[in-house]
C-alpha cells in the first residue's frame, strides 16, 4: 500500500472559539499542515502559533490577502499530494479521517480529482457539544475541499483564495469532471468523510456576527460592494451571508451525535 501524502491548508480569520478543535481534528489526517491567518483581531493567531510549535510538520503563516494561500500550494501541482483545505468553522470526524486516509493510500481515489464529503450545517450545538442540530448535505451542497494534485500539471491565473478561481490545467486522463460525491454515496452515520460546518454559529468572542460572509462574497464582488463591506466590518456591522443562507439551510433540521467531533483536547 502506498503512503498518502496529504497537505492541510487552514485559512482563517477571527475563529478563536473553534479553530483549535478544527486544526487538531484535521492533523490526524495530514502529513503536513500550513496554518494561515488573514488579519484576525481576536486570539486566532496566537492559537495557530501555539499549535504550530506543538504539532509536527506544521507551520504558521500571516497573510496580507487570502490569495497568498494559493501560492503556498501551487508547488504541489503535478506531484503525488492531496490538498485538504480546512476553515475554522469546519470540525471533521478524526476517526473517519483516519479511515479515509487508509482508503486514499490504497488507491481507491487515484482516478478522482476532487472528493466531497458529508456535511451538517450547524444551527445549534447543545449539551456541551454532545449534539448538533442543522441541515445535512444532501440536500445542501457539500463544501468539503479535498483535491488530488496529481491530476493537475499547473493551476494558472488569479485565485482569490486557495483552490478558488484561476484555471487548473489537467494532466492526461484527468478532467474537471473527475469528482466523487461521497455524501451522495454514503449516509451521514457511516461516512468516513464528514464535517460539522459551524457556519451559523458565532466563532469569535470579539464579534457577535454569525453566518458571516465568506471570502468569495467579500473579495469576489465588485469594488463598491467590497468598500461597503469593509466599512461595515470597521464599525462592527458585518452583514450576514446570503450565500450561506441560500445554500446551507436546505431540507429539514436534524440532530446528530456530536461527540465523535469533539474528542478531549490537551489542557493549556
Amino acid at each position: 500500500m502506498a503512503r498518502a501524502n496529504i497537505v492541510g491548508l487552514v485559512l482563517v480569520r477571527n475563529e478563536e472559539l473553534y479553530v483549535e478543535q478544527a486544526v487538531r481534528n484535521a492533523s490526524v489526517f495530514c502529513d503536513r499542515m500550513m496554518l494561515c491567518d488573514h488579519s484576525s483581531t481576536d486570539g486566532t493567531l496566537r492559537i495557530l502559533q501555539s499549535l504550530a510549535r506543538e504539532l509536527p510538520a506544521t507551520t504558521c503563516h500571516v497573510l496580507k490577502h487570502p490569495r497568498e494561500s494559493h501560492e503556498l500550494i501551487r508547488p504541489f501541482c503535478g506531484t503525488d499530494h492531496w490538498i485538504f483545505a480546512v476553515d475554522g468553522d469546519e470540525i471533521y470526524d478524526p476517526a473517519g479521517l483516519s479511515r479515509l486516509k487508509s482508503r486514499i493510500s490504497a488507491g481507491e481515489f487515484d482516478a478522482s480529482w476532487m472528493l466531497f464529503g458529508n456535511v451538517l450545517n450547524v444551527t445549534r450545538l447543545e449539551h456541551n457539544n454532545t449534539s448538533a442540530t442543522g441541515h445535512l448535505s444532501p440536500p445542501c451542497r457539500s463544501m468539503t475541499k479535498l483535491y488530488n494534485f496529481a491530476a493537475v500539471a499547473s493551476w494558472e491565473g488569479e485565485c482569490i483564495e486557495r483552490l478558488h478561481g484561476g484555471n487548473p490545467v489537467f494532466r492526461q486522463r484527468f478532467s474537471a469532471t473527475d469528482r466523487r460525491y461521497l455524501h451522495e454515496e454514503t449516509p451521514w452515520g457511516v461516512s468516513d468523510f464528514r464535517c460539522l460546518h459551524l457556519c451559523f454559529l458565532t466563532r469569535s468572542r470579539s464579534t457577535e456576527t454569525s453566518a458571516r460572509r465568506n471570502i468569495m462574497e467579500t473579495y469576489g464582488s465588485g469594488r463598491l460592494r467590497r468598500v461597503i463591506s469593509a466599512v461595515r466590518d470597521l464599525f462592527g456591522r458585518s452583514s450576514a451571508s446570503k450565500w450561506k443562507n441560500e445554500r446551507y439551510r436546505r431540507g429539514p433540521e436534524v440532530t446528530v451525535d456530536a461527540t465523535p467531533f469533539f474528542p478531549p483536547m490537551p489542557s493549556r
